[in-house]
C-alpha cells in the first residue's frame, strides 16, 4: 500500500480575500485568481468559514513550516511584506528558524535545515 502524501491544507477564515492576498504577497506573487495557491506542489486553499473567529485562539496548535534553501532571501521578502514576527531568526542545532503570523494570527515558520557535511 502506498503511503498517502499530503497535497493541500485548508485555512478557514472570516476574511478570505485579505488572507489570500497576504499569502500571495508573502509566498506566491505570480499566483492569480480565486483558487488554491500553489506552494511548490503543495496547495493552500483559503475558504470563507462561519465556524471560526476572526483570529485564531491557539496560534501554536498547527504551524505551517516553509523549508527554504536561502533563509536570508526569504526573510527579506517577508520583511518587505510586513509580516508580524513572533520569533526572529535564530540559529539552532538543526538549522535556522523564524516564526511569524498571518493576518488571522496563524503561526508559520521559515526553516533552513543544516545540510549533513
Amino acid at each position: 500500500m502506498t503511503t498517502p502524501k499530503p497535497g493541500s491544507i485548508l485555512l478557514g477564515t472570516t476574511q478570505p480575500a485579505v488572507l489570500r492576498d497576504w499569502y500571495r504577497k508573502a509566498f506566491a506573487p505570480e499566483c492569480e485568481g480565486e483558487g488554491a495557491i500553489d506552494l511548490g506542489g503543495f496547495l493552500l486553499v483559503i475558504d470563507q468559514r462561519d465556524d471560526v473567529g476572526s483570529k485564531t485562539s491557539e496560534p501554536g496548535r498547527v504551524i505551517l513550516n516553509f523549508h527554504v534553501d536561502n533563509f536570508d532571501e526569504v526573510e527579506q521578502r517577508l520583511r518587505a511584506a510586513d509580516v508580524d514576527w513572533i520569533a526572529p531568526a535564530e540559529d539552532r542545532a538543526a538549522g535556522r528558524f523564524a516564526t511569524f503570523a498571518d493576518p488571522d494570527g496563524n503561526y508559520l515558520q521559515i526553516i533552513q535545515f543544516k545540510r549533513n557535511e
